[in-house]
């Protein structure tokens, strides 16, 4: 079983450690993992991993958030990939920060990257991640917002929010969307403070 993983970013070192590259993060955390590397290709940069008998291409597309769809679409093709086993990750303004949702469909919610995406393979009938962000900005800020870097205390969280991630799309392809949104969709556990 072959797998499509896209995770959503902008490239350059600029956008490398902003709130809408969490996608990119994700997918960079299970490579480094995994110890493996990915190559430059067509409209991204891949690379395979094999896991309980699937095989996951990794893809963080080349072509700037809104244009992600033209990343998505050649691969899909290049590999043979049909919508129900493509997953995509991507940051979301709408949930909090580190909160997780996996769904098996869905409307774009706003996202420019999702949006090309749906437009681009004519359905939006694809796993998807997102992952929480937050919203912690003010009247005209979103762009500068989503833009922006974490913040210290968002940046140590980073490591466990894609673990938890990759164990969720490591359940979709496994045991299937209903019972890995279980798992995913719950909030993190609060931080011990410490006495």
């Amino acid at each position: 079983m072959n797998y499509l993983i896209v995770g959503l970013g902008n490239i350059g070192v600029e956008y490398a450690n902003t709130r809408h590259n969490i996608g990119f993060m994700v997918l960079d955390a299970w490579a480094q993992a995994s110890n493996i590397v990915f190559e430059s290709g067509r409209y991204g940069s891949t690379t395979t991993i094999s896991f309980k008998g699937r095989k996951f291409t990794l893809l963080k597309p080349s072509t700037y958030m809104n244009l992600s769809g033209k990343a998505v679409r050649y691969w899909m093709n290049e590999l043979k990939i049909q919508p129900e086993n493509l997953l995509v990750i991507s940051d979301d303004l709408n949930i909090p920060f580190g909160t997780l949702r996996l769904r098996k469909n869905g409307s774009a919610g706003g996202h420019n990257g999702l949006t090309n995406i749906n437009e681009l393979i004519g359905t939006q009938d694809y796993a998807r991640i997102r992952v929480g962000i937050g919203n912690e900005f003010g009247r005209g800020q979103q762009i500068g917002y989503v833009l922006g870097e974490f913040n210290e205390d968002e940046k140590k969280e980073i490591p466990e929010i894609c673990k938890r991630v990759i164990d969720g799309v490591k359940a979709w392809a496994t045991v299937g969307a209903d019972r890995a949104m279980n798992v995913v969709n719950t909030k993190p556990k609060p931080k011990e403070t410490e006495a």
